[in-house]
């Protein structure tokens, strides 16, 4: 009845509502939250903390974040929130909906807030400018983590280990990897992921959709981060360059990790073994060897793997693909690695020498085995039998003849092989 009386007033013009101080009239309650606004009153106030607020329904979701009550749920994931717009907005993930549209180009996005960020790449606006340095962004994220590198605060800790951050926002997915709580599924293959962005960059795969186009020439990428690499090809300046030897780069994430060849530093350390790296990517991929992940699944056989360049190496011996080619003789490979390996069979060098005797060879693998004749170790043992060698590769292709496992295999017939180089090997006898 009431909903029916504010109708009629919006046609009778009638407004019986009234401010005590001011002109203002309405014709609906939703008045008493102006008029609290006028006076300064805040009727609805918080038990848990020194706040209040103008409507109870404000006051209902403040109240979630002290309780931790998540009423809307997706029903698509496990997703779950405290506030309707927070669902509405994360369902657009799973729909594809982007009601978000620039006029300048094709972008669109399912969030205003993306939709403004992007808009300033057309400006080139970047309001957010720090005072102690010319640096400047387009986020007020971006602004507060750049401000950290001057303070070093990192006010957000994780209760369940020593990470700290500069972002609330950071602290609430790195508490992800705690729970294994990943969200966000993919409803083509069995992805799934922790982030809203990592989730969006993977559908690009499936939809092979590149929204960030090159203005120099016609590349076109699924990342705006390819994207900004891209366009330093177009400028030979590499602004970042090393003062301990003439290297040098076009990105600020390759500059750091160089620098740490020098200093020899690895922050990042494995919870599960004494691991340690120079980069957070080479950490996640490593974790994959104690959780027993492998994301990236071959279409054409049972092969999975842990990093995607394993997989896309993979591929080419179902493809036959050899992009390697070796300029002196005929050969040709699969992998670069290979090709620079060949190289040295025409150069003659030998690059890896033993300090023990006059021992040298062309690769870092012949060259730990040989070291393993000086020492005698054998790191690396098997589980199911007495088995030990001294290369993690050779333990990984010993544990195929328990496993039973042939991920390698022919395209011509019906065998399959442990290995790539027996695959290789047998490959030629169909030519």
């Amino acid at each position: 009845i009431r909903n029916l009386k504010e109708y009629i007033r919006t046609y009778s013009g009638e407004k019986p509502y009234k401010r005590s101080e001011g002109d203002y009239i309405a014709s609906s309650p939703i008045l008493s939250k102006d008029i609290c606004e006028h006076t300064g009153d805040m009727p609805y106030e918080c038990s848990e903390r020194d706040n209040a607020c103008t409507k109870s329904g404000d006051l209902k979701r403040q109240m979630r974040k002290h309780t931790g009550e998540k009423p809307y749920k997706c029903s698509e994931c496990d997703y779950s929130c405290a506030v309707s717009a927070y669902l509405k907005r994360h369902m657009r993930a799973h729909t594809g909906e982007k009601p978000h549209k620039c006029n300048a180009c094709n972008y669109s996005c399912s969030t205003s807030g993306n939709l403004k960020r992007h808009m300033q790449t057309h400006s080139d606006e970047k309001p957010y400018k720090c005072f102690e340095c010319d640096y400047s962004c387009t986020t007020i994220e971006g602004f507060k983590y750049h401000i950290g590198t001057h303070t070093g605060e990192k006010p957000y800790k994780c209760s369940e280990c020593d990470y700290n951050c500069a972002l609330s926002g950071y602290l609430k997915k790195h508490m992800r990897t705690h729970t294994d709580v990943k969200p966000y599924k993919c409803s083509e293959c069995d992805y799934s992921c922790i982030t809203s962005g990592n989730f969006k960059r993977h559908l690009r795969k499936h939809t092979d959709e590149k929204l960030y186009e090159c203005t120099v020439c016609d590349y076109s990428f699924t990342l705006s981060g390819h994207l900004k690499k891209h366009m330093r090809t177009h400028i030979a300046a590499t602004p970042y360059k090393c003062s301990e030897c003439d290297f040098s780069c076009t990105t600020i994430e390759g500059f750091k990790c160089h620098m740490r060849t020098h200093t020899g530093e690895k922050p990042y350390k494995c919870s599960e073994c004494e691991y340690r790296c120079a980069l957070s990517v080479y950490l996640k991929i490593h974790m994959r060897t104690h959780t027993g992940e492998k994301p990236y699944k071959c279409n054409n056989c049972d092969y999975s793997c842990t990093k995607s360049g394993n997989l896309k190496r993979h591929m080419r011996t179902h493809t036959g693909e050899k992009p390697y080619k070796c300029s002196v003789c005929d050969y040709s490979f699969t992998q670069s690695g290979n090709l620079k390996k060949h190289m040295r069979t025409h150069t003659g060098e030998k690059p890896y020498k033993c300090s023990e005797c006059d021992y040298c060879c062309t690769t870092i693998g012949s060259f730990k085995y040989h070291m393993g004749t000086h020492t005698g170790e054998k790191p690396y043992k098997c589980n199911e039998c007495d088995y030990t060698c001294a290369l993690s590769v050779y333990l990984k292709i010993h544990m195929r003849t328990h496993t039973g496992e042939k991920p390698y295999k022919c395209n011509n017939c019906d065998y399959s092989f442990t290995t790539s180089e027996n695959l290789e090997r047998h490959s030629r006898t169909h030519k």
